[in-house]
């Protein structure tokens, strides 16, 4: 089936998530290797994804690791920092699409509080058909009732909608209810999947 909405994931394809580098740059990587160890970051940021307060969630977890206090709350007090640069053949992507007509969505798993700090730092983000945030959902990916709840709201058949993330976990939660799938590792062959299903011309990157 021609996809009629192409749903992009944010982190890792419009915009470079890689909280790792940052603390590999602001305390070494081995102190880095060492705090990610005894601390799970990732797991404190899916609260947050699921629509924790930003702030407490991130000084509730320093407070939990004296040691790593400080360290810890860089995730929330330099947070932009973490969440960059943007990937600017992607939105280049993004908007050739919805120059050419095609309904364009975002399915991301992103606070209230982070996106709230994202929105106005990358503007593109305004940009969207419709924007799917899993803080605001109260759910994440891949749960499966997030894929539904999109089904429901957008009103579109599961066989017509193309999405892209770079995460394998939650493309196989998309494909297991029969979209279209893309599992992003770079926007040139992105571009490729896009024109291979007819939806651009000829691939902007």
């Amino acid at each position: 089936m021609q996809p009629r909405a192409v749903i992009f994931d944010i982190g890792n394809v419009l915009i470079e998530w890689q909280p790792e580098r940052y603390y590999d740059r602001v305390i070494g990587i081995d102190r880095r290797r060492a705090m990610f160890a005894e601390v799970d970051l990732h797991g404190m940021n899916d609260t947050v994804d699921r629509g924790a307060d930003f702030r407490a969630t991130v000084y509730e977890t320093a407070d939990q690791y004296p040691a790593w206090r400080e360290e810890i709350r860089r995730w929330h007090d330099n947070w932009l920092e973490l969440a960059t640069p943007e990937i600017p053949q992607s939105i280049a992507l993004l908007r050739s699409l919805r120059a050419s007509g095609i309904q364009v969505f975002a399915l991301s798993n992103f606070g209230i509080g982070t996106f709230a700090l994202a929105e106005p730092a990358y503007p593109f983000l305004r940009e969207f058909d419709r924007r799917y945030i899993s803080g605001h959902m109260g759910m994440i990916k891949p749960d499966a009732e997030i894929y539904a709840a999109v089904e429901a709201d957008c009103g579109l058949p599961a066989a017509s909608l193309l999405f892209t993330d770079d995460r394998p976990d939650n493309i196989a939660a998309a494909a297991a209810r029969g979209w279209q799938v893309h599992l992003f590792d770079g926007p040139r062959e992105w571009a490729k999947c896009l024109a291979g299903h007819g939806l651009l011309r000829a691939a902007p990157v």
